[in-house]
């Protein structure tokens, strides 16, 4: 199997034990990545929620194999999707995630509804 991009909702669902976390097998998880700016989001929030910040990180990156720098190109790729991704609210972290995939040209997990009708020649799927 190819790599998988996760989003920082799924690293949170899978955290939490959220719904939607069991659609995210052993197997797609040995080759999930995401983006230092998604992992910052899962730790900010960590951290936000009480967690130390050592723990918080390691947490963090558990479900996944390899983080990916946030590159020149993703964010060349991040700036240029706020024209499709505007209406929609789509957050500097969304377009990071879906930069990644799309450089990678991999499939992207999310949590996130909004992302179900994009068209933007990556697979994505919606965990809920």
């Amino acid at each position: 199997m190819n790599r998988v991009v996760l989003d920082a909702s799924v690293v949170l669902a899978l955290l939490n034990n959220e719904s939607g976390a069991d659609r995210l097998t052993p197997d797609l998880l040995s080759n999930a990545t995401s983006s230092t700016v998604n992992l910052a989001e899962v730790q900010t929030k960590l951290v936000s929620e009480g967690g130390r910040p050592d723990e918080a990180w390691e947490d963090t990156l558990s479900p996944i194999r390899e983080a990916m720098p946030f590159t020149d190109e993703q964010a060349r790729i991040a700036g240029s999707l706020v024209a499709q991704t505007s209406r929609l609210g789509l957050s500097l972290g969304d377009r990071a995630c879906l930069a990644l995939g799309i450089v990678l040209k991999a499939p992207i997990y999310t949590a996130d509804k909004a992302w179900k009708n994009l068209k933007l020649g990556v697979r994505i799927h919606v965990i809920r």
